[in-house]
């Protein structure tokens, strides 16, 4: 299928533009913004030509949305590692969207800089024997090296985190088959997952991610893991005032539920609400003779009887009517049979 460029050339008589100089030029561009949000040590010039570097090296990143790449390298630039250097971090692209993944030596660095702890992971080949020891005496041996580095050879992945001061490690061993569960449980990207591309990285860090919830945690840390719970998922975030901004989230959420306060899926949100659900809670009376209706009733319970209000009939409200009519006509005959020098009881002397 041709591209946007090559039919507009076509269209125009022009020359296709280099989609590597129009990026170069796009990032450019950027460069005060990233200068504001990156770390001291990083520059907003090496961020941009490791980005430059990804986008030509890697064909699928350049069918992305430029505007995705360049966040993504925001994100990495606030966790202070640098795409594509070392194994720090990668720039992955699913379909027209890149997303920043930290890699496993990320991780190790960022724990490395908060001084309170180190970690290590690594993988076991089939043909090295180990010893691995849980409960209060924690410890794991691998008894011998290998030659092998195929990664259908790894047969299991481990991490290791030591805090400062404490008595014992921490110590996570996961066989193969339960990391590709893991993968299988959470991956919604298919065969584009990034694992499929990188097994022992991906093997690496799922251990080792497990062994971060124990360690103390900067909040770059803690950012660079909600980054690859996200990128696990397939879906896009973006650290927007410190805080890391789930974009797949925020456009999959639906209305929220006023009677459970419940944030209700997209799904959720477009069914038509159930019959009882429409009906108000009080139902109003269309007649005036049904509000009249009495409630007590000669066949209801004594206890029922006593705790609903009484209304009156017709002709009960007549009866009433008529006895006041009646006490106000008397009281009208005794003020006027009252003594000259007496005033009538209710009123006022003006002498």
């Amino acid at each position: 299928m041709a591209s946007a460029d090559a039919l507009r050339s076509v269209a125009t008589g022009e020359p296709p533009k280099n989609p590597v100089v129009a990026f170069s030029n796009f990032m450019d561009k950027l460069k005060p913004q990233m200068a504001l949000a990156l770390p001291k040590h990083l520059t907003a010039d090496r961020m941009a030509r490791l980005a430059l570097t990804a986008f030509s090296t890697t064909p699928k990143l350049q069918e992305c949305d430029p505007k995705t790449i360049a966040a993504s390298i925001m994100t990495a630039g606030q966790l202070g590692l640098e795409p594509g250097v070392n194994g720090a971090g990668f720039l992955v692209p699913y379909g027209r969207t890149c997303t920043f993944v930290p890699g496993w030596k990320g991780l190790v660095d960022l724990v490395s800089r908060s001084g309170r702890g180190t970690v290590f992971t690594g993988v076991i080949f089939k043909d090295q024997e180990y010893t691995f020891i849980d409960g209060a005496r924690r410890d794991l041996i691998i008894h011998n090296e290998t030659d092998l580095d195929s990664p259908e050879d790894i047969t299991h992945a481990y991490a290791i985190g030591w805090v400062k001061d404490a008595s014992m490690p921490i110590i996570e061993l996961w066989r193969v088959s339960k990391i590709r569960k893991h993968r299988d449980k959470y991956n919604k990207q298919g065969t584009k997952h990034y694992s499929y591309r990188d097994w022992e990285m991906y093997a690496r860090k799922v251990p080792l991610l497990q062994v971060l919830k124990y360690m103390p945690c900067s909040i770059e840390m803690q950012n660079a893991i909600a980054i690859s719970d996200a990128a696990e998922s397939g879906r896009g975030a973006t650290i927007e005032n410190g805080m890391v901004i789930d974009m797949e989230g925020q456009a999959e959420a639906g209305r929220v539920d006023q009677s459970t306060g419940e944030i209700m899926g997209r799904e959720e949100a477009h069914q038509p609400a159930k019959i009882s659900e429409r009906q108000p809670a009080h139902v109003p009376q269309q007649t005036r003779q049904a509000e009249r209706e009495p409630v007590r009733r000669q066949d209801a319970p004594q206890q029922q009887r006593a705790e609903e209000p009484w209304i009156p009939t017709d002709e009960e409200l007549a009866e009433i009517e008529a006895r006041e009519r009646a006490e106000a006509g008397g009281q009208a005959e005794q003020r006027q049979a009252a003594p000259a020098g007496r005033r009538p009881r209710g009123q006022m002397s003006l002498d």
